[in-house]
């Protein structure tokens, strides 16, 4: 694993997410352009301080930043999704908007 690598695609999700581009979440973040397009194709580190300049501007946690569910094995994901669905079972609304994210994304 490219830890460089790792974290810039994070940082670029996370742009795309807030639908900025470069310039202007380099702007928001207080980072040359150059430096971000830098991060985002992992040729660069990314610094501590530019971690808490997105953590503030995103308003995201520490552990929502360095999550790494995506990375764990799909049988383990699903695991973790019947059990969620389980606890919810006696509540239709929830099944309901659930079964409305599943059929959208089957959808695509």
């Amino acid at each position: 694993m490219d830890v460089k690598k790792e974290l810039g695609q994070k940082v670029k999700r996370i742009r795309l997410k807030e639908g900025f581009t470069q310039q202007q979440f380099a702007e928001k973040i207080n980072i040359a352009t150059r430096t971000l397009a830098g991060i985002e194709i992992g040729e660069s580190f990314i610094s501590a301080q530019t971690i808490e300049n997105i953590l503030e501007f995103t308003n995201m946690t520490f552990e929502d930043f360095f999550i790494s569910s995506h990375l764990r094995p799909t049988e383990d994901l699903l695991i973790d999704i019947y059990s969620y669905l389980d606890k919810i079972k006696g509540n239709r609304d929830k099944v309901e908007n659930i079964y409305k994210v599943i059929q959208a994304l089957s959808n695509e």
